[in-house]
C-alpha cells in the first residue's frame, strides 16, 4: 500500500500539470478557431443553429483527439505543447480547405444547413483521427 501511496505522491503532480498543459492546449484551439472563422458559432447556437453546434461540436473533439494522444505519449509538457500546436494548425487548416471545396460555408452553416456542417465535422474528425495516430508514440 505503501508503494501505490509514494507512486500516488510522485506522479500526480506531473499528472496535473500535463493534463492542465492540455486542458490550456484545448482552450487555446478552440479559442483561435472561434477568432479565426468567419461564423460566430456561439450567437448561432444560442439561437438554436444545429449546424454552428455540429461544426464546434467537432472542431472541439477534432482539437482533443491528438492532443489526448499527445497527452498519453508525452514524457515531459513540451510534447504536448508541440504536438497540440501541429493539431490545432491542421484543424484549423481543415476548416479552410473545406471552405474552398464548399462554397459558401460560412453562410451554409449560418443557415443552419446540416448537410454542410456535417461534412465539415466528418471531416474534421477523420483528420483528428489520422492526426492522432500519427502522433501515437
Amino acid at each position: 500500500m505503501q508503494g501505490i501511496l509514494e507512486t500516488l505522491y510522485l506522479g500526480l503532480p506531473i499528472l496535473l500539470g500535463h493534463f492542465g498543459v492540455a486542458l490550456f492546449m484545448l482552450a487555446l484551439g478552440i479559442v483561435l478557431y472561434l477568432l479565426i472563422t468567419p461564423v460566430n458559432e456561439y450567437r448561432l447556437i444560442r439561437e438554436g443553429n444545429s449546424a454552428a453546434a455540429v461544426t464546434l461540436g467537432s472542431a472541439m473533439l477534432g482539437i482533443a483527439l491528438p492532443l489526448a494522444s499527445a497527452l498519453g505519449g508525452s514524457v515531459n509538457v513540451w510534447d504536448i505543447l508541440i504536438w497540440g500546436s501541429v493539431a490545432i494548425v491542421l484543424q484549423l487548416t481543415v476548416f479552410f480547405i473545406v471552405d474552398l471545396l464548399l462554397r459558401g460555408l460560412a453562410d451554409r452553416i449560418r443557415n443552419n444547413e446540416m448537410s454542410a456542417a456535417l461534412i465539415l465535422g466528418a471531416t474534421k474528425l477523420s483528420i483528428a483521427l489520422l492526426n492522432s495516430a500519427a502522433i501515437a508514440y
